[in-house]
Parts: structure tokens; C-alpha cells; sequence
């Protein structure tokens, strides 16, 4: 069990989810059966067990189903929630209008990623850079997703997820850091995504690079949640 860490994670769980339809047609992202339980359980399980006690839900499709299941805690997780309102946000829409339940820095998390990897030196790491956003990532190699990173001399060189140079051999992992402040430019309730940031904040080398050895995995795919559905069968039983 890790020790408590202050920073609270943002769950991206606001997207259409649509390469899962028709299931989640009827039921968001986060609550699509993995294992015998719910998506999201395994996800706040696995936060908690690294010492993550505090997440706000950034929700919109179907997200009042999110509240109703989990309430305000779950697996010793204390829950709040942002809806996006009438009309989806983006990933990066959707953190600035959690902000003020985030405070001064936070992690963000996809809602359909799971990452098993110590949280508390991700951390360590952003405070010792200096820098006010921090991206894992991965040596992917194109194995388990196309790669979209070029980390050189330990700095995110190049982070790109439209184009394909042959020297990306790594991957956004799916875990960041950033403190508020990075988001300050956004008028609120614009659309707009988390990579439009991140390419942001690589150009002015204020993205810090975290590498991690573990590999993702995540169920927002039909093949990833086989995957994942594999590999929770397998610790439960």
C-alpha cells in the first residue's frame, strides 16, 4: 500500500465511448462490465492501492449514472463530479471547467485507461522539474497503439498524435500532471482537447517527460477490454 498523496487525479469519463457500441449506447464507459464488475471499480481499486484518495469525475454522456452508482466515495476514494452541461467539452474542456474542484495541481487520468504503475515518483518528479505539466510515457515501439512521442536526452522533443515520424517510438502513457495554471488561456466552456495543451507545452518546453516501464492498458477498444478483462480474471482468481 502506498502512503496518501494530496494530489487528486481528474477521470476523463465524459467521451461517447463509441467503439464500444452498442454497449455504450446504454451505459457510459466507466460502467461497462470488466471482470464481473464495473470499469470504474477496478480503476478507483487500483488508484486507491497507490495512494490516490481524492477524484473528480469529469462526466457528460450518461455521467449521472456514473453518481448514482458510486456516490461521494468508493474503494476509500472520495468522488466529485463536473458534467460538461449541454454540450461535450473535449478532454481539455471538460479539466477547465473542473478546476475549481481540482485546485493548484492534479492528475489526469483517461477514463477508460488502466495503469498500474507507482504514482508518487510521477509526482516527485513534476515537483523536481520545475515544469507545470508532466506526461508519462512509454517505449511502445507501435506495439499496443501507434506511437506519437519523440523523447530525446530525456525531453518530449515531439508530441503528435495526427502525424507519424518514423522517429516516435514512444507513446502518451495516459497519466499527467499539470498545475491550474496551465489552463489559464482557455476562455471556459470551450471545446477544446488535452493534446492541443500538451503540443502547447512541448513547443515551450514546459512538458516534462516521465518515463515509465510498465506497459497500459485500457478498455476503450474491444480488443483492450479483452485484454483487460484477461488480465482481472487472472488477479482474481
Amino acid at each position: 500500500m502506498s502512503l496518501p498523496l494530496e494530489i487528486p487525479v481528474a477521470i476523463l469519463a465524459g467521451g461517447l465511448a463509441t467503439r464500444l457500441r452498442p454497449v455504450t449506447e446504454k451505459v457510459p464507459k466507466s460502467l461497462v462490465p470488466v471482470a464481473g464488475r464495473p470499469f470504474l471499480a477496478h480503476q478507483l481499486e487500483m488508484l486507491h492501492a497507490r495512494g490516490i484518495r481524492r477524484a473528480v469525475l469529469c462526466i457528460g454522456h450518461l455521467g449521472e449514472m456514473i453518481q448514482r452508482d458510486f456516490g461521494d466515495a468508493a474503494f476509500g476514494v472520495k468522488l466529485d463530479y463536473s458534467f460538461d452541461g449541454e454540450k461535450l467539452l473535449g478532454t481539455g474542456g471538460a479539466i477547465k471547467r473542473a478546476l475549481p474542484k481540482l485546485g493548484e495541481e492534479f492528475f489526469v487520468l483517461y477514463g477508460d485507461s488502466y495503469l498500474p504503475i507507482e504514482y508518487a515518483p510521477v509526482a516527485e518528479f513534476f515537483h523536481r522539474s520545475g515544469k507545470p505539466g508532466l506526461m508519462t510515457i512509454y517505449r511502445n515501439e507501435g506495439k499496443y497503439d501507434a506511437s506519437n512521442v519523440v523523447f530525446r536526452d530525456g525531453e518530449i522533443a515531439v508530441y503528435d498524435k495526427k502525424s507519424k515520424l518514423p522517429e516516435m517510438r514512444h507513446i502518451d502513457y495516459g497519466l499527467s500532471l499539470f498545475r491550474a495554471s496551465v489552463f489559464t488561456p482557455y476562455p471556459a466552456d470551450q471545446v477544446f482537447d488535452l493534446a492541443e495543451v500538451m503540443g502547447r507545452l512541448v513547443r515551450e518546453k514546459q512538458l516534462a517527460g516521465y518515463e515509465v516501464t510498465e506497459r497500459f492498458y485500457e478498455m476503450g477498444s474491444p480488443a483492450g477490454l479483452a485484454e483487460l478483462e484477461s488480465l482481472l480474471q487472472s488477479k482474481s482468481s
